[in-house]
């Protein structure tokens, strides 16, 4: 994939995280886009704003694409590793590639995607690092909540 457009696609991401952080929840944010490069959603995770622990980014973006034929050829986007979770929904559903800003603050299913045939581009993203450091750093049982690590 082209760098350029994956660092295009990840600001998109990177603007629902900050809608996610304003809003009082954890900043990180996902977009799907089709193989024709259409954006078809995006979101953030909302487990604090709507208490549903199971409203992350990439879901919340995979909710707003909508029903879809398929979901060969698309790109899920997102700004920090996908957990387990969000990792099995790719893989459930098909989704071709993923893009993800950062996984230095938390590494989640990047190679299991990748070992099952998912095409992950690593941006290595120093405004996601920043963005989840901070809030790591300010937050640490909301965060630690969030990954399910007691």
């Amino acid at each position: 994939m082209n760098e350029e457009v994956a660092r295009r696609w990840l600001a998109t991401a990177l603007d629902e995280a900050r809608t996610g952080l304003a809003e009082g929840g954890i900043p990180i944010g996902a977009a799907l886009y089709g193989a024709d490069g259409v954006l078809l959603g995006r979101g953030h995770n909302r487990r604090v704003q709507d208490g549903d622990p199971s409203t992350h980014a990439e879901t919340a973006a995979f909710r707003a694409a909508g029903r879809q034929r398929s979901y060969r050829g698309t790109t899920m986007v997102t700004t920090l590793s996908p957990c387990w979770y969000c990792s099995g929904l790719v893989r459930q559903f098909g989704i071709s590639r993923v893009v993800v800003g950062e996984a230095e603050t938390f590494h989640g299913g990047q190679e299991w995607l990748a070992e099952h045939g998912v095409e992950v581009v690593m941006l290595d993203d120093a405004e996601c690092t920043a963005l989840m450091r901070e809030f790591i750093e300010k937050n640490p049982a909301l965060w630690n909540e969030d990954i399910g690590d007691d």
